[in-house]
């Protein structure tokens, strides 16, 4: 008979990618499982995917585009902030959710052996749905409004790669932290909340004076949702600052990994 010897770590600085592999199919379970149980027991069931972004779309138009009559150029404005929702949604969603990964599976945590990465990961696939079904949105709006997309848009799967690094990113990180210290599970949705107005989500970065541009763009996801928005309507241009946001997801991204994989050894422990 076979034996599975579990070994203790090696002291790696960054999560051991071949193991992941190895646990792919709970990955894609966990993720199945994230999509059927958060739509489970409601009435309009998947239609919820659609309500979130489409209210989220109503109130950013009805606060920036009619109270506060901010410019969008010849973009209309509920097409000019769907394409920067876009790029929001999954970003928000993968914060929101992940933040109470780690606590919500610490049953199975105690109990079994698994890389522990695979948690975040799962919210990150079932996050897909979210962001799929936003920029469904934001395609029958361009079709209804006559709106052809820009000719940039062959730039678009590397700022839907960026953002998709970017939700990693911050989820990762904030699962490890609501793990180690608690009182994130209240500053994440604080930051949620007032990230989706510090973000150029309803108005142009380009609005910003230019003596604060360069610590607006300190706000990783004021370069990706500029980014999406010029690959998608071609409003404005790439402007120097954008790479600032995107240079910080990157080294988000691998101190995300960095710091998962050291309070992973604890995890056990710790929740």
């Amino acid at each position: 008979m076979n034996k599975t010897i579990i070994e203790a770590g090696k002291g790696s600085l960054f999560p051991d990618f071949g193991e992941l592999k190895k646990y792919k199919h709970l990955l894609s379970s966990l993720a199945w499982r994230d999509i059927r149980v958060k739509y489970a027991q409601t009435y309009v069931g998947l239609l919820w995917a659609f309500i979130n972004p489409i209210f989220n779309l109503i109130v950013l138009s009805f606060v920036f585009g009619v109270v506060a009559k901010v410019d969008t150029g010849d973009i209309p404005h509920v097409v000019f902030t769907i394409a920067g929702l876009s790029a929001w949604t999954y970003f928000s969603t993968l914060m929101s959710e992940a933040g109470t990964s780690i606590i919500g599976a610490q049953n199975m945590i105690k109990k079994i052996y698994f890389p522990r990465l695979v948690i975040p990961l799962s919210k990150a696939l079932s996050g897909f749905v979210d962001l799929g079904i936003t920029l469904l949105c934001l395609i029958v709006l361009m079709a209804f409004y006559g709106i052809a997309p820009s000719s940039n848009i062959i730039y678009l799967p590397i700022f839907i790669i960026i953002a998709i690094l970017s939700g990693l990113a911050g989820g990762i990180l904030v699962s490890a932290l609501v793990a180690r210290y608690r009182d994130f599970t209240f500053v994440v949705p604080m930051i949620v909340r007032l990230g989706l107005y510090a973000s150029p989500v309803a108005y142009s970065a380009s609005a910003v004076p230019e003596q604060y541009k360069f610590f607006y763009y300190l706000n990783p996801m004021a370069g990706v949702i500029e980014g999406f928005r010029w690959s998608l309507l071609g409003t404005g241009s790439p402007e120097p600052y954008m790479f600032y946001s995107i240079g910080i997801i990157l080294v988000l991204f691998v101190f995300s990994l960095y710091y998962f994989t050291q309070v992973e050894r604890v995890m056990a422990d710790v929740i």
